[in-house]
């Protein structure tokens, strides 16, 4: 192990990083351990953290100096450690102080070069303890550090600031005459050859002999240098990667391509320091320049012009790619076969070379022959467009290039084409379908299918076969998968989330039918992070995986990815045990909306959902009993159809429908036509009416819902129902209902679109709530006690206290005991988390209250085991500690003395790390070891529990509370039944 400088060392002891002098966690790597993408590279970190998310890692490195260097050479490591992409923050430990730079702030020049810098921190105990809580190993684990500092963004990030600078670069080629096609040649194989120079894989001395020129932008700017070294890269590389067909731009095309290099400022003309370094820079970025360049073809080729804005914000999903390679790729040997159906760019394919070719050489250095035989024998791909089948083959060169051994040039270094031998143009649905053609079988087949609707003329051409599932192409593709598998084959897919959400008989069937194709299996839903992983598509993402591992076969494993601000400024996908679950297909197939539930909620969740739908009617047979149902509004469109006999009624769209009544002013309808005008007794009095989207009120997320006592047109934002007259308070009640809480933990448990990263609620989901008895409620105590609140609440905006006395009078309405009320209240905090602001509350760190509410939670499951006994209580000690704290701690002690269990809050007057230490200590366990990630622990001692979760509030929910309570129980019980001690001396990951 290297030597760390003492006071290096010193300084990552007390904020966590080190303990006695080695890495107090798996997440931090010394020196021995850390491995560089380039040889020559002036940033060497002494120590780096990593982030133990499973996809798109991000870190944090650490640099001792002797004395604090010059201003020129922080911008250099700054240029360094930014193009890398993926390390946000990093240290200069110096003897006198330390100083925190943005990893993710664009580099600048000398002058500038502090610019970037986040604090200085002097060498004291007070200056390392707010660097702890700030930037310590368990701020960084747990993700608190996102929450205090916002100055470390993803826009400045290399990737936004690279793919924003092309945009720029190929509209003013555009715009100077250069065809598209050249264009992207052009930037093409002008960073290519940048790249190779970075790498010193092509050196200044033999750029010098191929075409006259030391440096690009100099051979940039002589044509006929260009025309030599465009002619080198072709015959060197082979046709694959830079077709031949590509013209020559003339000198104004090229001039401008070298001062993009020269880094001159189109606007100005002023060289400025160019940030970019293609050794330090991921491969999968320069492969996504091509992906860009696909995405600007298909607008202009459908009459848009891209705008760099546009084209900055398109990422390619690198965090899915790895997530999925990183779980079916798990314990293989290396020797198997990988292919993409739908290889698009070749992100997958290009992951999956390295991952196998590490694999193969099994801890040694790969040689060149082992990276070119996986590379030619055990990668292939299939794409319908030849461009991205010359983007993946792209991908797959630079991949391997990472790999090589020796960087340097020599005549081996060419490839073999990949295209038409391992790399293929077609399509997969087509490919094989005939009865005399066999297919290939592969080992592992990965791939993000498309996720459109089969446009008419392409469902025509289609197959039968490919035709089964054709409520998505996606779900088309993952069927088609099977024919190219054999019964070993492991699987894992992007596939389009909508489907599996949706209440429509057909889409139902068609996710049955899939979903019992690959039993038994794994789905992780990524809707959280639709934002920016697909931000081209309104549409929520699923991976499908199968085949990789042992299971059940009667349940399939569920996983909800949740956000967090670490993976929002990261793009990375990271989750935890606790964010997995399981569901019994034979409970799935009795009532599908379990599992929406199953992702969205958590077990009781589950339970109360199973409860209600057992206990009550929907509301859709509610409605028909009343002799009516829930209806769509008027759709104005086209105005085709006549709409005559609604003229003069009074017309409410969205804004008009306020909590429990209609604004008091009401234009009237005057149009003589609509598209959809729907029958006049759609709009009789008395109306319930009800937005399509869930709102914010300051009771927490609402179905916007109204009684509206005349007749009224409502627009097709809103869904109504009209009521018989002579049930007018049955209208008022339901209104009341669907404003509860209950109505908004029910549709995020099992709507088909809300708490998919979407507010919206569809009419199936409205009528599909379980709804008591109408006719009956009204005439009982809670019906008339809810009824008296919706009426006061007609005249007054509702505030906090009301919208809680309105919950607390619906819960009795059900009725609702302790813990299902519990289970609903955290449902409505949950369903916040559809807006940004409630995201950020719930990964604000939990208060005393909530840690209150957490201990009473855990308490009311505990309770009635130990009053079987009556010799024992529990007594939850709270560790009150500073706000900041990155973690919360809670203990539970089994006390020998009958009564009621109690909750004592506890002072800390130590700081947390050091709380962490003493239980450690006397748990006889290293704690600080096993706290890596988002992770939740559970540690045990004798009569003792210890709960040790992140700060966020997310993690400190009462319903949360009721699982590790029933966690602790079991394991405690089958500790007993192995003959250990009451409660097991040990820590278990949650």
């Amino acid at each position: 192990m290297a030597e760390i400088a003492p006071i290096l060392r010193d300084v990552l002891e007390a904020t966590g990083f080190l303990s006695q002098g080695r890495p107090a966690a798996s997440s931090v790597v010394l020196p021995a351990n850390a491995v560089r993408a380039s040889q020559g590279q002036a940033f060497r970190p002494d120590v780096s953290w990593r982030s133990s998310a499973s996809s798109a890692r991000w870190q944090v490195h650490f640099k001792y100096v002797d004395e604090r260097p010059a201003n020129e050479r922080i911008g250099m490591w700054q240029q360094e450690v930014w193009n890398e992409g993926h390390t946000p923050l990093f240290w200069i430990v110096a003897p006198d102080r330390i100083e925190l730079y943005n990893g993710y702030g664009v580099p600048q020049a000398a002058p500038s070069a502090l610019k970037n810098r986040l604090g200085i921190f002097q060498h004291s105990k007070a200056a390392w303890t707010d660097l702890n809580a700030l930037a310590g190993r368990m701020a960084m684990e747990t993700g608190h550090f996102w929450h205090q500092e916002p100055r470390v963004k993803p826009k400045t990030r290399v990737d936004r600031r690279l793919l924003n600078d092309l945009g720029c670069l190929e509209r003013d080629l555009v715009q100077q005459g250069l065809e598209r096609e050249a264009v992207h040649g052009l930037i093409g194989r002008s960073i290519f050859a940048q790249y190779l120079i970075d790498r010193e894989i092509v050196s200044a001395r033999r750029l010098q002999r191929i075409c006259g020129h030391g440096a690009l932008p100099g051979a940039l700017r002589d044509g006929q240098a260009t025309a030599s070294l465009f002619h080198w890269l072709a015959t060197t590389f082979n046709g694959d990667m830079f077709p031949a067909r590509a013209a020559m731009p003339d000198d104004r095309h090229l001039n401008r391509m070298a001062d993009f290099l020269d880094a001159h400022d189109p606007r100005t003309g002023q060289q400025s320091l160019f940030p970019y370094r293609f050794d330090a820079m991921p491969v999968e970025l320069i492969s996504a320049i091509y992906e860009q360049f696909v995405q600007s073809d298909r607008a202009w080729g459908q009459g848009q012009q891209p705008g760099a804005k546009e084209a900055g914000v398109f990422h390619t999903p690198t965090a899915a790619v790895s997530l999925i390679l990183d779980e079916v790729l798990e314990g293989l040997t290396g020797d198997e076969t990988v292919a993409d159906l739908t290889c698009g760019s070749g992100l997958f394919l290009a992951a999956a070379l390295r991952r196998l070719v590490k694999l193969k050489a099994n801890q040694a250095q790969p040689s060149r022959s082992l990276i070119r035989s996986v590379l030619h024998n055990q990668i292939f791909g299939m794409d319908i467009s030849e461009t991205a089948v010359q983007v993946a083959a792209f991908s797959l060169y630079l991949a391997a290039l990472e790999l090589e051994p020796d960087p340097s040039f020599s005549l081996s270094l060419g490839f073999r084409p990949l295209a038409e031998r391992t790399l293929l143009v077609g399509d997969a649905l087509e490919k094989g379908t005939g009865s005399a053609e066999r297919v290939r079988k592969f080992d592992v087949i990965v791939g993000n299918p498309p996720w459109n609707f089969p446009r008419r003329e392409q469902a025509s051409t289609q197959s039968p076969q490919a035709m089964q599932l054709s409520r998505s192409q996606s779900f088309d593709f993952a069927e088609r998968a099977r024919a190219f598998a054999h019964a070993e084959t492991r699987f894992g897919l992007l596939l389009n989330a909508s489907p599996f959400f949706g209440r429509s008989p057909t889409g139902r069937s068609a996710v049955q039918k899939l979903l019992a194709s690959f039993s038994p299996l794994t789905l992780i839903n990524l809707s959280n992070h639709a934002s920016w992983l697909f931000p081209r598509t309104s549409l929520p993402a699923m991976a499908l995986l199968a085949g990789h591992r042992k299971q059940n076969a009667h349940r399939m494993a569920l996983v909800q990815v949740p956000w967090t601000p670490a993976s929002d400024k990261n793009r990375t996908l990271a989750y935890e045990a606790g964010d997995t679950d399981e569901l019994r297909i034979a409970s799935w197939k009795r009532n599908p909306e379990l599992l929406k539930a199953g992702f969205t909620g958590r077990l009781h969740d589950r339970l109360l959902l199973d409860d209600l739908s057992s206990k009550h009617a929907t509301l859709k047979e509610r409605l028909a009993h009343l002799g009516t149902s829930l209806r769509a509004g008027l759709a104005r469109g086209r105005r085709k159809r006549p709409a005559d006999r609604l003229r003069g009624l009074p017309v409410a769209d969205s804004s008009a429908i306020r909590p429990f009544a209609l604004a008091r002013e009401l234009p009237l309808f005057k149009e003589e036509g609509a598209e959809w005008p729907r029958t006049r007794g759609n709009y009789k009095a008395p109306l319930v009416l009800v937005k399509e989207f869930m709102q914010r009120t300051e009771g927490g997320p609402r179905l916007i819902a109204a009684t509206a006592r005349k007749d009224v047109v409502y627009l097709d934002a809103c869904y109504g129902a009209s009521f018989p007259r002579n049930h007018s308070l049955e209208a008022r009640l339901l209104t009341a209902i669907l404003s509860s809480a209950v109505a908004s933990w029910y549709f995020l448990m099992t709507a088909s679109t809300f708490g998919l990263w979407r507010q919206r609620l569809r009419l199936g989901d409205v009528a599909a709530m379980p709804v008591p008895d109408l006719e009956r409620s009204v005439a009982s105590a809670a019906g008339k006690r809810v009824l008296a609140i919706s009426q006061r609440l007609r005249a007054r905006v509702p505030d906090k206290q009301d919208w809680r006395a309105l919950d607390e009078a619906v819960f009795d309405l059900y009725p609702l005991d302790e813990t299902e009320r519990w289970v609903v209240q955290d449902g409505l905090f949950r369903a916040s988390w559809q807006w940004k602001d409630g995201r950020l509350e719930a990964a604000a760190p939990a208060a005393v209250q909530h840690l209150r509410a957490y201990a009473a939670a855990f308490l009311s499951i505990i309770d009635p085991w130990l009053a079987l006994a009556g010799q024992a209580r529990m007594r939850a000690e709270v560790y009150d500690g500073a706000s900041h704290d990155p973690l919360r701690i809670m203990r539970f002690v089994l006390e020998p003395k009958a009564g009621s269990s109690q909750i004592d809050m506890i002072s800390l007057d130590e700081p947390q790390q050091d709380l962490i230490k003493r239980i450690g200590t006397r748990l006889n366990e290293n704690v600080e070891s096993r706290l890596v990630g988002a992770r939740e622990l559970r540690l045990y001692g004798p009569r003792e529990a210890v709960i040790v979760k992140p700060a966020a509030r997310r993690h400190w929910l009462s319903v949360r509370a009721l699982e590790d309570a029933r966690a602790v129980l079991a394991e405690s019980q089958s500790a007993r039944d192995e003959g250990s001690p009451p409660v097991r001396l040990r820590i278990r990951a949650a």
